[in-house]
């Protein structure tokens, strides 16, 4: 008896050493988890990837909208006119009742109406629309509007999961999904188009205007178009005006009713070095906008600006790219003056420019 309690005393030592050695030597063992017999993750589902909590948060601030316009019909012998109706989306933007659109939605358009997920039918008036940014705002007159969730410090990356949400064809809101495949500016160009946000989450007829959110369901733009030509069958490249963009478009419609951009009748190419040697990789500096053509009797030209001439800076603020240039200058109030510093053959000159309003 006394060999047998010796022996399980011993056992039971050994037992309580090893413990301890593995204790010692592997804290971050999780001892109570590993199974003893068989395998105890049978049945375990896995985790499931999903975008519900970005719909939840985003999918009732947006809006289908539908527009009626009478026309004369072109082809009839006799004068005679015509409805048309047509749709898109839009995006509410705050509780006081502003919902932005695409100005292709609602151009022409004798009667606007919304639906909202909840069920409600309001009338639209517009406020202001803006063809080269292809956005439009809406009011309506209601209550306990829903919201789409805004961040104004927000920086979308190429790569970043978006939804885009709308009315595609009059079916009934829809979710697609894909990644921001190119970022576009966030100002107001003064060129005669915009780079748009490129994603490849699909859009279709009637998801223009809609809300493409973040997987936080945060606006990043509002859908705009699909890329198409038409001997080419193209898929997976659509385009989306960045918010920062969209928000700045909507706050001068609605104190201005309509976007007022400054030019200095100027076109150039990003060069990196003075002797103008032009850009040709994203890796490299920017020296400044080496001017190629000077508008006669324009701003620039009235303040003696150039061809060869190469803008540094406007008003002591440098800039990374053409296009921020030419935003910086778009965004300034006409008929201010803008301090030009410039590199003319090495001499470095302040030029005063005073902007003038671009008409198109």
């Amino acid at each position: 008896m006394a060999k047998f309690l010796f022996f399980l005393l011993k056992s039971i030592a050994y037992g309580l050493a090893l413990a301890f050695v593995l204790m010692l030597f592997f804290p971050s063992f999780n001892y109570l988890s590993t199974p003893l017999f068989g395998n105890n993750d049978a049945g375990r589902e896995e985790t499931v990837v999903s975008y519900a909590k970005a719909v939840r948060r985003a999918a009732s601030a947006v809006v289908n909208v539908y527009t009626r316009s009478t026309l004369v019909d072109p082809r009839s012998l006799r004068p005679r006119t015509i409805e048309r109706q047509e749709l898109g989306s839009g995006v509410v933007m705050s509780a006081q009742g502003y919902i932005l659109t695409n100005y292709h939605v609602v151009y022409g358009a004798d009667h606007i109406e919304i639906a909202l997920q909840d069920g409600r039918w309001l009338e639209a008036v517009l406020i202001g629309q803006d063809e080269l940014t292809d956005l439009a705002v809406l009011y309506v007159q209601a209550d306990n509007l829903p919201v789409i969730p805004q961040d104004a410090e927000l920086d979308p990356q190429v790569g970043d999961v978006v939804l885009a949400i709308g009315n595609p064809l009059n079916l009934g809101q829809t979710i697609t999904q894909g990644i921001i495949s190119a970022n576009g500016n966030t100002g107001l160009s003064s060129r005669g188009y915009i780079d748009f946000m490129r994603m490849d989450a699909a859009i279709n007829r009637g998801n223009s205007g809609g809300a493409l959110v973040n997987s936080n369901g945060t606006l990043v733009g509002i859908n705009a178009a699909a890329f198409q030509l038409e001997s080419q069958d193209i898929q997976g490249i659509f385009f989306a005006i960045p918010y920062r963009l969209a928000l700045n478009v909507m706050q001068k419609l609605i104190k201005h009713g309509k976007v007022t951009r400054s030019n200095l009748g100027v076109s150039g190419d990003a060069v990196v070095n003075a002797a103008g040697d032009k850009l040709i990789s994203s890796g490299q500096r920017l020296y400044g906008l080496s001017i190629t053509a000077v508008n006669a009797n324009g701003p620039a030209a009235e303040a003696g600006l150039q061809i060869g001439d190469i803008i540094q800076a406007i008003d002591g603020r440098q800039f990374d790219t053409v296009q921020q240039a030419l935003n910086m200058i778009a965004e300034t109030e006409p008929n201010t003056s803008l301090a030009l510093t410039v590199d003319r053959s090495g001499q470095q000159l302040t030029i005063n420019a005073i902007t003038r309003e671009l008409r198109r």
